[in-house]
């Protein structure tokens, strides 16, 4: 059983308020510690926000089979959302987060005005269109209801899915940050915004449902095996990767993770335990 914090968006939010109120401070604290990599800031526990899954997975396999060896100490705590692990990290109340890609990161970085910038792409998690009522693209109908998350980046990355599968069309020069007012033709389709998180669980109430990775996974949903149509991984921007506040990239417990994440063990790891519905992206991330 994990021994990680897990927390839902209010008891998030009670947490960091709680956080807030202390003495104490994290890497993204200046007067907690540096972050040059200085002896004292390397013995302190580098604390990570993280989504259950496969980002916290992840996380702890380094911390049971890496981290002690490469002398750095690792805190895991996960959050069910996609807000807070930002606010959190901008806060300070984490040192850093696992569980985004670059256009969700820009997008809440330009309307929250955060600074929060990524240090090393880990792995992609193909969106997928998943059904419980149908058994493959030929049987979505005009008149028929399709859920997708209501998140400016994760909405347009749908919308290029089911565009892609032909589904509907999008208007002529459309990108990743279509809407549903750039539908050019729905075909018959019906659909329903929501919260990414609360997507698989609105399967049952829906014709089909286009659902992150990572929450199809934690749903017992097998990406490669189920969903009716996945993206592809060949040139995609989605690939999800460790991020700090600006100004923490080079805290030495941070630039020790990051080599980690991208180690052999780790890249096997991901492929023997999600057999293709996580896929392996490791590299510098784009700025």
């Amino acid at each position: 059983m994990r021994k990680n914090i897990k927390l839902t968006a209010a008891a998030a939010a009670t947490a960091a308020l709680a956080l807030g109120l202390t003495a104490c401070g994290t890497a993204s604290d200046p007067g907690a510690k540096s972050a040059s990599g200085d002896k004292a800031a390397v013995t302190e526990p580098l604390v990570v926000a993280a989504s259950p899954t496969p980002h916290a997975d992840i996380l702890e396999y380094v911390k049971k089979n890496l981290a002690d060896k490469a002398g750095l100490k690792l805190e895991i705590r996960e959050f069910t959302d996609y807000v807070l692990p930002n606010t959190a990290t901008q806060q300070g109340q984490v040192d850093a987060n696992f569980f985004q890609h670059k256009p969700y990161l820009d997008d809440f970085n330009k309307k929250n005005k955060t600074t929060i910038v990524p240090v090393v792409n880990v792995h992609l998690e193909p969106l997928g269109l998943y059904s419980k009522k149908v058994k493959s693209l030929k049987d979505i109908k005009a008149g028929q209801t399709i859920a997708v998350p209501n998140d400016t980046t994760n909405e347009g990355r749908s919308l290029q899915l089911l565009a892609a599968n032909g589904l509907i069309t999008l208007k002529p020069g459309v990108g990743t940050d279509a809407k549903l007012s750039d539908i050019a033709d729905k075909k018959g389709l019906e659909f329903k915004e929501l919260e990414a998180a609360t997507v698989p669980r609105a399967l049952n109430d829906v014709d089909a449902a286009v659902i992150n990775g990572n929450y199809a996974i934690e749903a017992d949903l097998e990406p490669a095996k189920d969903s009716l149509a996945l993206e592809k991984a060949q040139g995609n921007p989605y690939a999800n990767f460790l991020a700090v506040k600006e100004g923490n990239e080079k805290d030495a417990r941070v630039v020790k993770l990051a080599e980690l994440l991208n180690s052999p063990e780790v890249k096997k790891y991901i492929e023997d335990t999600y057999a293709g519905s996580v896929i392996p992206a490791f590299g510098p991330a784009a700025k």
